[in-house]
């Protein structure tokens, strides 16, 4: 197994993304802490690890709190004893205003999370990545830091900081034995994406799958990016297979962009 014996924490993990990445890292062989602010997501996501035969535990924490990422992390280590690579899913998706008419205030709180609060739980967990002696970090950026879009601002703007601290902290750490990429999903299928894309048919009075199939032609391979494919890339960036990776961003937008 790619991760037998590691030990990953996982933010922002009570649904989507993260849950996705979790049930892979255990597939791998990880150990897993599930962490989110929503208790109940996190006991589904430990409960879902556990019927696929795997270990997990779960804390409920706020990345923006230090002590509360402190308890985090001193959770994960009384658990299992080690912390070998951490998984920065847990975001704000921001107001989607336009910025002309944008309330900066809410951007400020996005960015907040994205950035500060990531970088919070990032620096928690400093002590313990440099002790496992080959710690991995993995960041959940966008890819619309680059495939822009209008009213998209708070979001991407703040992700295009945290692409910048992805190097910056590779640059830093690396000396430590810690190794620290990102991931960067286009749009994934499920039900928020299912609904917008219903929505634009219902207005155009045309079926679904004409709507689906023009969305999956923006990309080369003509298909919907699923969860569990990007936590596949993530399995990737947190296991041997990448180690002479850092500072690097991996695009899983199944070529809607090139890099």
């Amino acid at each position: 197994m790619l991760l037998d014996g590691k030990v990953a924490l996982v933010s922002g993990a009570g649904a989507g993304l993260g849950r996705a990445a979790g049930r892979r890292l255990a597939a791998h062989g990880a150990r897993v802490v599930f962490s989110d602010l929503d208790e109940a997501a996190v006991t589904a996501s430990v409960r879902a690890v556990h019927e696929d035969g795997g270990e997990a535990h779960g804390v409920v924490a706020d990345i923006t709190d230090r002590d509360a990422c402190d308890r985090a992390i001193s959770d994960a280590l009384s658990t299992f004893g080690r912390l070998d690579a951490l998984v920065n899913d847990a975001y704000d998706g921001g107001d989607y205003q336009r910025f002309a008419d944008a309330d900066l205030a809410s951007w400020r709180r996005t960015a907040d999370v994205n950035v500060f609060g990531t970088l919070t739980m990032t620096q928690a967990a400093l002590v313990a990545l440099r002790a496992s002696g080959s710690g991995r970090i993995v960041m959940v950026c966008t890819h619309g830091v680059e495939v822009i879009q209008p009213s998209f601002g708070a979001y991407t703007g703040s992700k295009a900081a945290l692409a910048h601290h992805t190097k910056l902290l590779a640059a830093e750490l690396g000396g430590d034995g810690i190794r620290v990429n990102a991931v960067y999903p286009g749009p994934i299928w499920g039900r928020n994406l299912q609904g917008f894309l219903d929505a634009q048919a219902g207005a155009a009075n045309v079926e679904p799958e004409v709507v689906y199939a023009a969305f999956r032609a923006k990309n080369a391979m003509n298909e919907f990016v699923t969860a569990d494919a990007v936590a596949d890339c993530i399995v990737f960036l947190a296991s041997d297979l990448s180690r002479t990776l850092t500072g690097q961003a991996l695009y899983a937008n199944a070529g809607e962009s090139f890099h």
